[in-house]
């Protein structure tokens, strides 16, 4: 974790019924043979590198897990009942920019994954700013934010931005976005209808059997 006056932390073991997923956390946690085999890791050799957490607001001894959602998955798959961790005393702000910095790194992201995540984190960053009054575009544009953003993952702030635009596609069309059915020009493209308009487009793919090329989606846009 990386800020300009880095709050103390502190080492400890914590139990982990009273660790909890960060609220809003858009990284998927599956349970496959990747975690099967890092649960067999753990269970051998136990957590090497710490979790790090942060005290929950409101709350005595309950913490948020910043990084190591999948260790503490697999610790517990593995039979822990505490883990190793480092605490760190994070604003929500704070936290929201580690959770994200901390994942982005990893090489199989699901587009949904960097959409919500690079959402969360903008905002984010938008709110340790002076101003609240300003939009997401008005943000990146007075700071380049969503440059720095896009630095983790080599990309524009324009594809931030875009990718961005896939939070507003409804579910069943953001999944087909994961699984390759639909690709990620024609689902920006998309993102642009409304609610209603999406659900029946997913109706018409489903009676077509088919999807929409990037041409077709930007007319259907227009």
């Amino acid at each position: 974790i990386k800020t300009n006056n880095p709050p103390k932390k502190k080492a400890a073991n914590i139990p982990t019924d009273k660790l909890h997923t960060f609220e809003g956390h858009p990284f998927q946690v599956i349970d496959n043979e990747e975690m099967e085999s890092l649960a067999e890791s753990i269970q051998a050799q136990g957590i090497i590198s710490p979790l790090i957490v942060r005290p929950m607001d409101g709350k005595t001894d309950e913490y948020e897990v910043i990084s190591g959602h999948r260790r503490l998955y697999a610790a517990i798959k593995a039979g822990l009942t505490e883990v190793p961790a480092l605490i760190y005393p994070l604003d929500r702000n704070q936290a929201i920019i580690a959770v994200v910095d901390s994942n982005l790194h990893r090489e199989k992201l699901l587009p949904s994954e960097k959409a919500f995540a690079y959402k969360m984190k903008l905002e984010a960053m938008k709110q340790q700013g002076k101003r609240t009054d300003l939009t997401l575009s008005q943000v990146a544009t007075k700071s380049d934010s969503a440059a720095e953003i896009g630095k983790a993952t080599n990309e524009s702030r324009d594809q931030v931005f875009r990718y961005i635009r896939l939070t507003n596609l409804i579910p069943e069309l953001l999944q087909k976005v994961d699984e390759g059915t639909i690709a990620f020009s024609p689902a920006v493209e998309l993102s642009y209808l409304t609610e209603k308009q999406q659900e029946i487009l997913l109706d018409a793919m489903a009676l077509n059997d088919c999807t929409p090329s990037h041409a077709q989606s930007i007319r259907l846009k227009r």
